[in-house]
C-alpha cells in the first residue's frame, strides 16, 4: 500500500468512527443546549462544571477549569468567568499545536420559540435549541475531532491538540481566548475557532461601540428657555450620525464576504418627566468597521461627527464612553496548510459544491489568534450564514448533517496537520 492509500485507509477510519458516534455526538450537543449559559448575565460556572466533567467522563484526562480574578471578569460585565482547557499529546507532543477554541455562553432565548430553546429538540434533521448553531454544536464537533483521532490514529500522529472552550463570546473574548493567550496556557501555531461548516471564513470585520452622554440643565416645561435641552442637542447628534451612515456605503471592502462598514443606534434614553427638560440624554451606537480601516480611526471619525453636531448647543455637555473596539482579523492567506488542508478535507466531505473561502461582516474570537501571529480560520458547525440557522433568533438550529460533516473535516485536517513524517 502506498503512502496515498495508507492516509486515505487512516482517514475513512476516522470517518466511519464518527459515523458510529453519530448518537453520541448528537446527545452531548443536546446536553450542552439543556445547561443554561444566558450572556447576559454571564454567569458560566454551571456550563463550564458540566463539560469539565463530561470531557473527563470521554476520556481526555488532561482537562482543567481555569478561574480568571473576578475583578478582571467584572470589567467585562460577567459576574464569573471561567475557561475550560483540554490538552492531549500525540506521540512526542512536539510542534504543531493545535488550538480548537469555541465558546459556550449565549445570548437569552427571548420570545417566539416554537420548541423548548433548553431541550435540543430534534425536528426534521436539525437540532433547536439556544447555542445549537452559535457555538455549542461547536463544542460538541471539536470534542469529537478530537475524540476520532485519539481512537482511529493515535499512532500516526505527533504534536498537541487544545479545546479551548471559554464563555465569553458575547461579551468580547477578553477573559477567553486573549487571557489564555496573555497568561500563556496555550502556545499555539495554527488556530481553529467557531464558523460554519459550508464555508471557510478567513477575515472578519471589526466593532467599535460607545456610549454617548449628553448633559444640560432641566427646567419646568411652562419655562422651557430656564433649561438647557439634552434631547434637542442628541436629535441634532442623531441626524448627523445617520447622514454619516448614509456615506458608508461609499466604502467597500476587497475582502471577499465583507462588503461596507455599518452603523447601528441601538439603544435611546433621556428625560424625567413629561413637563420637565430633559437634562441628560444618551444612546449607544455601534459601528462595524471593514479590514481596510482602523478601530482607532473609526473611533476619532465618530467623535468629530458627535462634537461639531452638539457644539451649536449652549450648556450642553458632552461625554462620550468607549465600551468596545474589537480589531478586523485576516485575511488569512488561502495557501497556508490551515485553508489548503481543510479546503482539501471539505471538498472530499461536499463532493461537487463550491466551497468559498473569504470574510463575514461579524467580529469573533479568532481576532486574538491572529494578533499573536497564529494562522487563524473561523470554521466549525452550521449553515452559510446565522441567518440561516437563526442565529440570536427564535428556533435557532443546527441541521445535523452539518455537525456531523465538520466533525469529520476537522478531524480529517487535524491528522494532515499531525501526521508524522
Amino acid at each position: 500500500m502506498g503512502k496515498t492509500d495508507s492516509i486515505m485507509g487512516s482517514k475513512q477510519k476516522i470517518i466511519n468512527w464518527v459515523d458510529e458516534k453519530e448518537a453520541s455526538i448528537i446527545k452531548f450537543l443536546q446536553e450542552l443546549i439543556s445547561v443554561p449559559s444566558d450572556n447576559p448575565p454571564g454567569d458560566c460556572r454551571d456550563i463550564a462544571e458540566f463539560i469539565e466533567r463530561r470531557l473527563k467522563e470521554f476520556g481526555i484526562e488532561n482537562t482543567q477549569r481555569l478561574e480568571v480574578d473576578p475583578a478582571d471578569a467584572q470589567v467585562r460585565g460577567l459576574s464569573h468567568a471561567q475557561n475550560i482547557l483540554s490538552i492531549h499529546k500525540f506521540g512526542s507532543g512536539k510542534q504543531p499545536e493545535i488550538v480548537l477554541n469555541a465558546y459556550g455562553d449565549t445570548v437569552p432565548p427571548g420570545l417566539g420559540w416554537d420548541y423548548d430553546p433548553y431541550d435540543g429538540d430534534i425536528v426534521d434533521g436539525a437540532i433547536y435549541g439556544r447555542g445549537a448553531a452559535l457555538a455549542k454544536s461547536d463544542i460538541s464537533a471539536y470534542t469529537f475531532a478530537l475524540l476520532a483521532l485519539k481512537e482511529a490514529a493515535e499512532d500516526e500522529l505527533s504534536g498537541q491538540i487544545d479545546l479551548a472552550f471559554t464563555f465569553d463570546g458575547e461579551s468580547g473574548g477578553f477573559v477567553g481566548p486573549q487571557w489564555l493567550l496573555k497568561h500563556q496556557f496555550i502556545m499555539p501555531d495554527m488556530a481553529i475557532t467557531s464558523g460554519f461548516s459550508r464555508s471557510i471564513l478567513n477575515a472578519h470585520s471589526g466593532c467599535y461601540q460607545c456610549r454617548v452622554v449628553l448633559t444640560g440643565k432641566s427646567a419646568h416645561a411652562a419655562s422651557p428657555d430656564r433649561g438647557y435641552d439634552a434631547l434637542e442637542a442628541m436629535t441634532a447628534v442623531l441626524q448627523a450620525l445617520y447622514e454619516y451612515r448614509r456615506t458608508l456605503k461609499n466604502k467597500r471592502s476587497q475582502v471577499p464576504g465583507i462588503q461596507s462598514p455599518t452603523l447601528t443606534i441601538g439603544r435611546i434614553g433621556g428625560g424625567t418627566s413629561i413637563n420637565v427638560v430633559p437634562d441628560q440624554c444618551e444612546i449607544m451606537l455601534d459601528r462595524r468597521f471593514i479590514p481596510e480601516e482602523s478601530g482607532e480611526a473609526v473611533e476619532a471619525e465618530i467623535t468629530r461627527i458627535v462634537q461639531q453636531a452638539c457644539h451649536p448647543f449652549k450648556g450642553i455637555q458632552l461625554k462620550i464612553e468607549r465600551v468596545l473596539i474589537a480589531d478586523t482579523f485576516g485575511p488569512t492567506p488561502e495557501e497556508t496548510p490551515l485553508i489548503q488542508s481543510l479546503g482539501k478535507n471539505w471538498q472530499e466531505a461536499f463532493p461537487g459544491k463550491k466551497l468559498k473561502v473569504g470574510g463575514i461582516p461579524l467580529y469573533s474570537d479568532a481576532r486574538f489568534y491572529s494578533a499573536a501571529g497564529i494562522p487563524t480560520v473561523i470554521f466549525g458547525a452550521g449553515p452559510e450564514n446565522i441567518d440561516k440557522a437563526n442565529g440570536y433568533q427564535a428556533n435557532e438550529h443546527i441541521e445535523i448533517e452539518d455537525l456531523l460533516q465538520s466533525v469529520k473535516i476537522i478531524a480529517c485536517t487535524l491528522y494532515d496537520l499531525l501526521k508524522k513524517p
